[in-house]
C-alpha cells in the first residue's frame, strides 16, 4: 500500500500566509510583538505619528485637532534630526503637521509634541517661526509674480478699482505700509478678500515698478493659492482680510 502525503490543515495554510505577508516585527492581527498595546495619550499620539499622510485633512500633533492641510504646515526631519518647515509639503520623511498659529507652534516646541511625534530628539532651530513667515512670505510673492507674468495680476488703484468693478478681481494684494483708509475706498464694501502681507517696495518690484500700494489678481487657482498661504501666514502675522459679508 503507497505512503500518501499528510493533509495539511487549512488552519495551517492560513497562518503560514499570515506571517509570510506581513513585516518583520509586525503580528498579523495588529498587535505589538511584545503583547501590551499603548493606551490613552500615547495611543492616541502613536496614531497622529504613524497616521498615513493621504486624505484631505491632517491631525496636528499639538492640538489634536484635524484640519484641511492646505491651512496646516508641515515638518519633517533633516539628516542630524533637526526640525525643518516643509511649506510645500514635497520633502520626503513622516510629515509631522501642525496648525498654522504661532501660539500652537511654542505649545509644540515647549510641551515635546514634535519630540513624541518623531519618537526621538529633535532639534528645532531658534528662527523656527521667522523661517516659517519669511518661507510664507516667499511663496506669496512668487505666486503674485507668476499670475503678472500670466497676464492674471494688475497694479495701481485705477486698473484694480476697473477690475473689481467687472468683477474679473478675487483678491486683492495690498502693501502692509499703505494708506488703511485708501485701502476701504478701493473695496468700498465689495466681499472680496483682502491680502496684506508684502510692503510697498516689495509689492512693486514685482510689477517692475519701485513701489506699488494695490494689486488685483483675477478669480481662479492663483489667486485661491495666494488666499491660502496669506490665511496660513495670518496665524503668524495679520495677513489676510475676509469679506464680512
Amino acid at each position: 500500500m503507497a505512503r500518501g502525503r499528510p493533509a495539511t490543515r487549512p488552519e495551517a495554510e492560513h497562518e503560514a500566509a499570515a506571517a509570510s505577508a506581513a513585516p518583520d516585527g509586525i503580528v498579523p492581527d495588529g498587535s505589538a510583538p511584545g503583547g501590551g498595546a499603548p493606551d490613552g495619550a500615547e495611543a492616541d499620539e502613536a496614531a497622529i505619528a504613524d497616521a498615513p499622510e493621504k486624505g484631505p485633512s491632517r491631525r496636528c500633533v499639538a492640538t489634536r485637532e484635524s484640519g484641511a492641510k492646505e491651512l496646516m504646515l508641515r515638518f519633517v526631519l533633516g539628516p542630524g534630526r533637526e526640525l525643518v518647515p516643509d511649506l510645500a509639503a514635497r520633502l520626503p520623511g513622516r510629515g509631522m503637521w501642525l496648525s498654522a498659529r504661532a501660539d500652537v507652534l511654542e505649545r509644540a516646541l515647549s510641551r515635546g509634541a514634535f519630540q513624541r511625534a518623531a519618537r526621538g530628539s529633535v532639534h528645532a532651530p531658534p528662527d523656527l517661526r521667522e523661517q516659517i513667515v519669511a518661507g510664507l512670505r516667499a511663496r506669496i510673492r512668487d505666486r503674485l509674480g507668476f499670475a503678472r507674468r500670466a497676464g492674471q495680476a494688475v497694479c495701481g488703484f485705477e486698473k484694480a478699482r476697473e477690475w473689481l468693478r467687472d468683477d474679473r478681481a478675487g483678491l486683492l494684494v495690498e502693501a502692509s505700509d499703505g494708506s488703511a483708509s485708501e485701502r476701504a475706498r478701493l473695496v468700498g464694501g465689495r466681499a472680496v478678500p483682502v491680502v496684506v502681507v508684502l510692503d510697498a517696495a516689495t509689492l512693486g518690484g514685482i510689477f517692475g515698478r519701485d513701489h506699488a500700494v494695490h494689486a488685483a489678481v483675477a478669480q481662479g487657482r492663483l489667486a485661491q493659492d495666494i488666499a491660502r498661504e496669506a490665511a496660513r501666514l495670518s496665524g503668524f502675522s495679520g495677513a489676510v482680510e475676509m469679506p464680512s459679508g
